[in-house]
């Protein structure tokens, strides 16, 4: 009764386009009449938690996303891309799958990397005739690599209510990220075959000498992940000191390297991230009493009872989770989804043997696939505003990426662990 009620006003609220802390506020509400427990008793453990440091980096992370979006600081690294591959027939749009997982590894947001990727590819790729639909489908498509290549605001939060390593989280994502780079490449690339007239880039005569120019223009761009990276992997810095570290990294370069900026629309940087943050920070805490309230009234000990009656097999139980985790990202941003569902899945995944942190990338793809995935799918309406590409010439072919090239990556995610916890087991045992 609790869950489906729960279930039922989450998702009708959200339906009729309420903002998603309030849908939380009624849900909670909600708990606190079918519980008998006076909402009041939880603000004080929200508020506690609320100030943890480990949560002050996603602000700080944010903040930096935005003032690198507004700087102009992909540019650079688009051309250095374009450099290599924008030669070759697809070398364009595989230029700018690989900026996406550049840019993403600085921003650690999707709406970020699809904001400033798209805004400086579609033109591009406009010109040199690639298919105006595919086009826009495939930058939104790449554009959740910022959930997945660290720095990530969301592992942050997973760690941080999950109560494990961040920097293993972090890790957990880096190779399926690569994995679907590469099928995103290649499929694009099969769905370019009919097209014949696609122009491409000359490539330079003294490739040394624009290979040179080209670096230098986006060192001070590529060193930003180094020093975030190096610090926080090199026992330098805490993810916190290190969104911090990037934040005044960011102002300089922006303003005085790319010139993207000045000190007067850095201060308007400051103030929308201001409110972004704010909204984000609001929503967290009621997720963080919606969650609190679940786990006494044992939800999740529920939810795990209700998934083994249908099944005990451990596969047909990841396929479950994963549906449920699809359809909780459809219907809300990926932080809610997180906050969400996490505290409700992990015991049950864990019931199967699965590693809290192989968990980390299972969520991360899941809700990075489910933002593209339609009907709802936030980044994609975001993808048509931005690329001014209508949805309906973006659809056939963002299914065609989610089924050749999301579906797989999940699956390689869900059910071979290795991919996840190969390289936090090898870098930090």
């Amino acid at each position: 009764m609790i869950i489906a009620g729960s279930l039922v006003i989450i998702c009708g609220m959200l339906l009729l386009g309420v903002s998603v802390y309030v849908a939380f506020g009624a849900v909670l509400l909600f708990l606190a009449a079918m519980g008998g427990h006076e909402v009041s008793g939880y603000l004080p453990s929200g508020s506690t938690k609320m100030r943890s440091l480990v949560l002050l980096a996603i602000p700080l992370f944010m903040i930096a996303g935005t003032i690198m979006e507004r700087g102009r600081i992909a540019a650079p690294l688009v051309s250095l891309a374009e450099l290599f591959i924008g030669h070759l027939k697809g070398g364009l749009s595989a230029a700018t799958v690989l900026a996406c997982g550049i840019f993403g590894s600085i921003s650690g947001a999707a709406n970020a990397t699809l904001t400033c990727i798209g805004s400086i590819m579609m033109p591009h790729l406009r010109r040199a005739n690639y298919p105006e639909g595919q086009s826009a489908a495939l930058i939104v498509c790449a554009s959740p690599l910022g959930l997945l290549i660290p720095p990530s605001g969301n592992h942050i939060l997973y760690g941080w209510v999950a109560q494990q390593s961040v920097l293993k989280c972090f890790l957990s994502t880096v190779i399926p990220a690569l994995i679907l780079i590469t099928l995103l490449i290649v499929v694009n690339q099969f769905m370019l075959r009919k097209y014949d007239d696609i122009e491409l880039l000359e490539r330079p005569q003294d490739f040394g000498m624009a290979f040179r120019q080209k670096a230098t223009l986006a060192f001070p761009a590529l060193l930003m992940p180094l020093i975030i990276l190096g610090g926080i992997y090199g026992g330098i810095m805490t993810p916190t000191e290190a969104a911090g570290v990037a934040v005044v990294y960011a102002i300089p370069v922006a303003i005085y390297v790319y010139r993207g900026l000045t000190w007067r629309t850095l201060v308007e940087a400051l103030t929308d991230s201001g409110v972004i943050i704010g909204v984000v920070m609001v929503m967290i805490f009621m997720v963080l009493i919606v969650s609190k309230f679940l786990i006494f009234e044992d939800i999740p000990n529920i939810a795990k009872d209700l998934v083994y009656s249908v099944s005990d097999n451990p596969i047909v139980i990841l396929l479950m989770v994963n549906l449920v985790m699809i359809l909780i990202g459809m219907l809300m941003d990926d932080i809610s989804g997180l906050l969400l569902s996490a505290p409700i899945l992990l015991p049950i995944v864990q019931g199967v043997g699965m590693d809290p942190i192989h968990f980390a990338a299972v969520l991360g793809v899941n809700l990075g696939m489910a933002n593209i995935t339609p009907p709802t799918a936030p980044l994609l309406y975001l993808g048509a505003k931005i690329t001014r590409t209508p949805v309906s010439s973006m659809l056939l072919p963002t299914l065609s990426f989610i089924i050749f090239a999301w579906l797989p990556t999940l699956a390689l995610t869900t059910f071979v662990p290795e991919i996840a916890l190969w390289l936090p087991e090898l870098l930090l045992g």
